[in-house]
């Protein structure tokens, strides 16, 4: 192992900081259990392998000496990406790094930057862990109409620790990307969770609205069949989202190759961490939905469904499977991932809240993702260039 000493702030204590193998990391983030602490998926060593034109490397940290010396408190997945015509490099960090974000000094931050630096960094986006507000499904019901945002809703749940978070990276001169609610982020600043942990089968049931519980049922009653598939149905499900994607007005731009690649990545890291959910009816393939597991928590990451035989509901058998397939496997929390920030029923996009809603979850906003220039009056010229660059592709 490459090891670099640091000096931590707190007792100028001794802290090493430096690659870790695969086997290493993985064990780390399989010893954070609960949903608070488990880890997303972006931040597992197999998703280096499916960010092509990225290069990834896995990085720890721990105390050098007293108490639990030699031992990881802290990783991260850092995604290398070279600015063209230069030797330096934009390092992003999805959804992480795996960090104490409780440490009211972030003492593992400093240590984490010089070493990007010695990388050829010139600037680090994260994404911290914690989240900033939540709202109910019932209050937001409540709240919709014209204009309105979610943020205008004050009936939330505001989290202590993501507000001190989000304050402390800000006086470490810190910026937050984006201008908007949910503009400037890569990954989803705005998601839909449905607590598991602690209820039943009947509990998810009852918590879904009635409109869920009707098109569940008339799935069932039309033969709708609802079955996992592998590789091989990877193309009909990349059909399938080229119809959604433009039905519904959007483009993720993204190939079969890259879905090819995550599935092929994820379930060679741990058989079944990615799966795909099929639905047909009358032997066609109606809707396809994917899911990623990784400790107790679970994801529903991206889902396509054809622009006919709408009426027989197969998206939402898929939902209703997959949510009881995360239960039974232990999950606490059933992500469904982004969700726009308008409550306003006139705007396209409000019509994905108003469908996830209907599980009965809760919205949950992060803290977004967060950037800053290394040192240096060249990185900051070239983090602006860079900044440029991105918003011309």
């Amino acid at each position: 192992m490459s090891v670099l000493l640091v000096t931590a702030g707190r007792g100028q204590q001794e802290a090493w900081l430096g690659p870790v193998s695969a086997e290493a990391y993985r064990a780390f983030l399989a010893s954070r259990t609960g949903s608070a602490l488990a880890p997303g998926f972006l931040q597992c060593p197999s998703w280096a392998a499916v960010k092509d034109g990225w290069r990834g490397q896995l990085l720890g940290w721990g105390p050098q000496t007293g108490l639990g010396a030699g031992r990881l408190s802290g990783v991260a997945l850092v995604l290398l990406r070279q600015f063209p015509g230069t030797r330096k490099y934009f390092a992003y960090l999805p959804e992480g790094p795996v960090a104490d974000w409780a440490d009211p000094d972030l003492d593992w931050l400093s240590p984490l930057l010089s070493h990007l630096r010695t990388l050829g960094a010139f600037a680090v986006r994260i994404g911290p862990s914690p989240a900033h507000r939540r709202w109910n499904a019932a209050a937001l019901k409540a709240a919709t109409g014209p204009g309105r945002r979610l943020s205008d809703v004050l009936d939330c749940e505001v989290d202590p620790l993501g507000t001190a978070v989000a304050e402390r990276l800000r006086a470490r001169g810190w910026r937050r990307c984006g201008d908007g609610d949910d503009d400037g982020d890569a990954q989803p600043r705005y998601v839909f969770q449905v607590p598991l942990a602690g209820r039943t089968s009947d509990d998810l049931w009852s918590g879904l609205s009635q409109e869920w519980r009707r098109n569940i049922r008339r799935a069932q009653k039309s033969g709708v069949q609802v079955t996992v598939g592998g590789a091989a149905e990877l193309h009909d499900f990349y059909r399938l989202l080229r119809i959604t994607e433009e039905r519904d007005g959007f483009r993720l731009g993204r190939s079969l190759a890259y879905y090819e690649r995550q599935y092929a990545a994820l379930n060679a890291e741990e058989p079944g961490r990615m799966r795909l959910y099929l639905a047909r009816h009358g032997g066609e393939i109606l809707a396809a939905h994917t899911m990623i597991t990784v400790g107790r928590r679970v994801w529903y990451q991206t889902g396509a469904s054809a622009d006919h035989r709408r009426e027989v509901r197969p998206s939402n058998a898929l939902q209703w499977q997959m949510m009881l397939d995360a239960h039974a496997r232990g999950a606490e929390v059933y992500d469904m991932r982004g969700v726009p920030s308008t409550l306003d029923p006139d705007e396209r996009s409000f019509g994905l809240l108003r469908w996830k809603l209907g599980t009965g979850g809760k919205v949950v906003e992060t803290l977004g993702e967060w950037e800053t220039p290394l040192n240096g009056t060249a990185n900051h010229a070239l983090y602006r260039a860079f900044q440029m660059y991105l918003a011309r592709r």
